[in-house]
């Protein structure tokens, strides 16, 4: 058993018959009143988010996870597809285990979490930021790279991301996978 002092971002817990993971959360001390934890929880098995307040001191039922790195190897239609760097075996989870599956290229290696007591994947944690390539995006206008005006632009995986504008098709950014947003060009 835990309390809302051991609450952070990515911690499973058990809440009303199912488990969930906390992907955002504050801790508030008003003025008046007691303390609370207001967070965001997301549900490992339906994918569902919803908020709860939790009163200060309250306790909570954490869930033991271990943590393994597999490699991301292909996408089919709902289902994605990772093999173990360790020992190859591979398995196949749904996209709601996903927190971010359009910034998932293949290769790529991730952190899947699995609950100790039946071995049953979790969720699946991508790296901080990854490196893609633009695919396609308008050219920019020369001269209104002086505002901070930004473009949607297409990468490698098909999600589409607001790039500033002078990036062109070919350029390679690095994207942060937790907000989805451009953060830097990549020099080859």
């Amino acid at each position: 058993m835990a309390s809302t002092s051991d609450i952070r971002k990515g911690l499973c817990i058990r809440y009303n018959d199912d488990i969930y993971k906390i992907i955002e959360f504050l801790h508030v001390k008003p003025g008046k009143g007691p303390a609370f934890v207001r967070t965001k929880l997301k549900s490992v098995t339906t994918g569902k988010v919803l908020e709860n307040t939790f009163s200060a001191g309250h306790k909570i039922d954490d869930v033991r996870v271990e943590t393994r790195s597999y490699q991301f190897l292909y996408a089919d239609g709902e289902t994605y597809h990772f093999m173990n760097t360790d020992d190859y075996n591979q398995i196949a989870l749904q996209e709601s285990a996903l927190d971010t599956p359009d910034l998932l290229k293949e290769g790529e290696v991730v952190t899947i979490l699995f609950n100790t007591e039946d071995a049953m994947p979790l969720s699946v944690d991508l790296p901080a930021s990854v490196v893609l390539e633009i695919t396609y995006t308008e050219p920019g206008v020369k001269g209104n790279t002086a505002t901070n005006a930004t473009k949607p632009a297409k990468v490698e995986t098909g999600a589409e991301i607001n790039v500033p504008l002078f990036l062109n098709e070919g350029d390679k950014i690095k994207v942060d996978t937790s907000s989805s947003s451009y953060v830097e060009r990549v020099k080859e």
